[in-house]
């Protein structure tokens, strides 16, 4: 299922909705309030695209080519659209549109939040609520269990109880695309109609993390302070100048073939 009609921008077989932040929130909350069956968000960006490139299999590319929606969770992914010559309109984070849909959540619209480590969810919650006023959170769990087997199973079973609609996801990709992917049917009968993945959202969301200063926010560049922060995000600092020079490589390959194909 499909939230937009519009043909998907291609980067090495990933397809990308070409959606503004306000877009992507409305398309979202009317499948919400009027649609059927259960709509699946992911946010790839440079980092993602680049580990889909070098997988061989197609697994990881097949998964998120079964997204509902697929926003450009990046700045590389919008550079890269533009020297490809396939243009994206702008760079929509996965934060950022958790954020927009909170903020224009009814009371009405349950959601869950699920990922973290310890308490990081349910504190998460108690500050998400404390900001805005009617927002209805009516679960979360920690995303320290095991993917598959009794203890997914009782997770998927706590989220059916809780009556939720919208679901945030916050494993880190691709573990949560590849987890709501595997668990669709059941959390499409569980009543949920939309599930997201938000990376890090809950971390930051409880005061565990911090977002970066503006100025790497503003100039894209929120993904190269986190890594410089984290030991376990620099091998991402390589991936994303991969997929830079796969980039460049495929502009000049573009170029050379339309100037050997003219008579």
């Amino acid at each position: 299922m499909r939230l937009k009609n519009q043909p998907r921008v291609e980067i090495f077989g990933v397809g990308i909705d070409d959606v503004t932040l306000d877009e992507a929130a409305e398309l979202i909350l009317t499948h919400i309030k009027t649609g059927d069956g259960l709509a699946t968000v992911f946010t790839p960006n440079a980092d993602i695209v680049e580990r889909c490139r070098r997988d061989e299999s197609g697994t990881l590319a097949r998964v998120f080519a079964s997204a509902s929606l697929s926003v450009p969770d990046g700045i590389g992914i919008v550079a890269a659209s533009k020297i490809l010559r396939t243009p994206i309109r702008e760079r929509v984070a996965g934060i950022e549109l958790g954020e927009r849909l909170i903020s224009l959540t009814e009371e009405d619209l349950p959601l869950y939040l699920l990922g973290g480590e310890g308490n990081t969810a349910a504190v998460a919650a108690e500050k998400l609520t404390g900001r805005h006023q009617g927002l209805n959170i009516v679960g979360t769990h920690h995303g320290y269990f095991s993917k598959s087997g009794e203890e997914s199973d009782e997770v998927l079973g706590e989220i059916a109880r809780s009556g939720a609609k919208l679901l945030f996801v916050c494993f880190g990709a691709p573990t949560q695309e590849k987890w709501i992917t595997d668990n669709a049917s059941a959390l499409e009968a569980s009543g949920v109609r939309c599930a997201i993945g938000l990376g890090g959202s809950l971390d930051v969301w409880s005061g565990k993390a911090k977002r970066a200063p503006k100025i790497f926010v503003s100039l894209g560049l929120e993904w190269l302070y986190r890594s410089l922060g984290d030991r376990k995000r620099l091998g991402r600092i390589g991936s994303v100048c991969s997929f830079a020079a796969a980039v460049l490589c495929e502009r000049l390959r573009l170029i050379f073939k339309n100037r050997t194909s003219k008579p």
